[in-house]
């Protein structure tokens, strides 16, 4: 009996003093950190709003990256925040969101870097688009600037195997996607129109960020990938270099002089050790099948139009 609570104490002891280092580690950053910091946030896997896609944390939705967007640009002490991206897109809106919020980050007078990880595709690459920067690797996997709205049609396997579905709907389109019978051709005019809508408010977007003509933006928009290295040839990407790099290159257009206190956000807990390899793999499958546009959806716009 004596021996166990020996062990808790002793782990609570070791607990408080973790944290008191943790405490004094960032006091030490902050008193450190006059006017010289620089914030990176983590932008990992497919994009999509709300709080949390995860019970242990590590798939967080777009509302936790606003909430670390919103903390940069609180603390005075920050002057440059790099936005590690590592997502293959995801939903429209969210990705919309995040962009706006990176947009009065830098209207508050923060410069912003995007640095793309292994892929910073469609909806990640509209995050990056609106940053001061882009670096990229040569082997990231970038672009696919575009729209899509999956869409399958399993009439004729519900009819082998005896599923027959009825529906009352308040409207003749309520029901638009429905897998369980054929699309008609004012439905796909109805959604043809909502694409192109979205498309085109992203190619405003690049051709903004990236200071290219319309035109020439459309010629690159048409789903395709790039390597980073693709990518700066035609003008998507700035600098090919790491995260590292970014982190220079961000301390540099902030005229932050000396070497920059970093401040990073979303940092992993440990559950993350044992999901992330897991994590990574659903990640890489949802990639290849976006890529090939093959996500298929079960119920009518039950997922935003995705980038």
């Amino acid at each position: 009996m004596r021996s166990k609570r020996t062990v808790i104490v002793i782990f609570l002891v070791v607990i408080v003093l973790c944290v008191l280092a943790a405490f004094w580690k960032n006091s030490n950053d902050v008193n450190s950190a006059a006017g010289n910091r620089i914030a990176v946030i983590y932008v990992d896997g497919v994009i999509a709003g709300g709080h949390s896609q995860s019970l242990f944390g590590n798939k967080e939705g777009t509302d936790e990256v606003i909430h670390q967007l919103h903390q940069a640009r609180d603390d005075k002490a920050v002057k440059a925040v790099v936005l590690r991206i590592n997502s293959p897109g995801g939903s429209a809106p969210a990705s919309q969101e995040v962009g706006a919020e990176i947009i009065k980050l830098r209207q508050s007078g923060k410069v912003v870097i995007a640095s793309m990880g292994d892929v910073a595709a469609s909806g990640g690459y509209w995050i990056a688009a609106v940053t001061d920067k882009i670096y990229a690797s040569p082997a990231t996997m970038t672009g696919s600037i575009g729209v899509y709205i999956p869409y399958a049609n399993w009439q004729e396997l519900y009819q082998k195997i005896g599923i027959r579905q009825e529906k009352i709907k308040s409207g003749p389109h309520k029901d638009i996607l429905s897998p369980d019978r054929p699309m008609t051709p004012e439905e796909r005019a109805i959604l043809q129109a909502m694409v192109d809508d979205l498309y085109n408010q992203f190619v405003a977007v690049v051709a903004e960020g990236r200071h290219m003509d319309v035109e020439k933006v459309k010629e690159l928009a048409d789903g395709r990938i790039f390597t980073g290295s693709q990518a700066k040839t035609a003008g998507l990407v700035d600098e090919l270099g790491t995260m590292y790099d970014a982190i220079d290159g961000a301390a540099e257009l902030a005229g932050i002089k000396g070497k920059p206190v970093i401040k990073e956000y979303g940092k992993a807990n440990p559950w993350s050790l044992i999901f992330s390899a897991s994590d990574q793999t659903k990640m890489e499958e949802l990639m290849l099948k976006q890529f090939a546009n093959q996500l298929p959806i079960t119920a009518p716009l039950a997922v935003p139009p995705e980038w």
